[in-house]
């Protein structure tokens, strides 16, 4: 996404941390502009077929209130693309590597679409490292028939190229009047970019890890605070997907955007800064009290 650069007023370092099994992961580091008044960290996980930079918009609107690290993900943007298969256990691994990299012991983790499934993993496989989770667009399970759906999309690209899925894709990131208003222009093509220029056997490997992720077991266990996002158009994802999330994960606070698509890091990132600051200070409460 080379159209969303973060302002000159968030200064940030891009750097490389070595996953368990030797792949080069790139992250960036954007400290808090004010480190005496916030000791958040957040961890911000991109969608599929995008990078770090899918969150540069919602960095800019949190305007410096807590260490943020983005990354791309294995098979995504700078980092490394081995071979599959992929599985979401491994990319929370690679999560957790980082941190250890960063000298981070815990965080807040919050993932859009993939990103949110990731983030879940991470929550139940390292929740000792786990200061609060903030689901965005996203689901625990895709259900039963998911392995068939993303099987047919991973051969779709792999047969006919990325090109092949962009007018599918398109609809479903960004609402109609949004794609529609010249002002965004830049996003979307900043979006479009990016998912075309992705790996196709990495992305393959990704469709596959997301077809065969089920992620509802560990959800009642989470003891951290939990915000949860979704727009009302979001066809991806749908909001029956966050309800089922919500009503398994202890005290999770959920909210419906309305309008709003798949992309609200891209279409929306005032609203998901918001989402944040009220995660931010509800890990905040949580840790005053304990």
């Amino acid at each position: 996404m080379t159209n969303t650069a973060l302002p000159d007023t968030l200064p940030s370092t891009d750097t490389f941390a070595i996953a368990r099994d030797g792949t080069r992961l790139s992250y960036r580091l954007t400290p808090a502009q004010n480190p005496a008044k916030t000791n958040a960290r957040l961890v911000l996980v991109h969608a599929l077929a995008m990078d770090k930079n899918l969150w540069n918009g919602t960095i800019a609107a949190l305007k410096g209130a807590a260490d943020i690290i983005t990354l791309d993900c294995r098979g995504h943007g700078l980092s490394d693309k081995p071979a599959g298969p992929y599985r979401v256990e491994q990319f929370a691994d690679d999560i957790a590597d980082i941190l250890a990299h960063a000298g981070w012991e815990s965080a807040i983790v919050t993932g859009a679409s993939m990103g949110g499934c990731v983030a879940l993993a991470f929550a139940s496989d390292h929740g000792d490292k786990t200061d609060g989770l903030g689901l965005i667009d996203t689901t625990a399970w895709y259900g039963e028939n998911a392995p068939d759906a993303w099987q047919k999309r991973a051969d779709k690209a792999r047969d006919e190229g990325l090109s092949a899925l962009l007018a599918f894709q398109k609809t479903r990131w960004f609402g109609d009047s949004f794609r529609e208003n010249p002002a965004n222009n830049a996003v979307i093509d900043s979006a479009v970019e990016t998912f075309l220029t992705n790996d196709i056997s990495a992305y393959h490997a990704t469709c596959m890890m997301l077809g065969a992720a089920d992620l509802r077991s560990g959800l009642a266990g989470f003891d951290f605070p939990c915000v949860i996002r979704v727009g009302s158009e979001d066809y991806a994802t749908p909001i029956e997907m966050a309800q089922a999330m919500a009503s398994a994960i202890p005290d999770a606070k959920m909210e419906i955007m309305d309008g709003i698509r798949h992309f609200s890091p891209l279409e929306a990132p005032d609203m998901i800064a918001a989402a944040l600051q009220e995660l931010i200070g509800d890990v905040t409460a949580a840790t005053n009290n304990s």
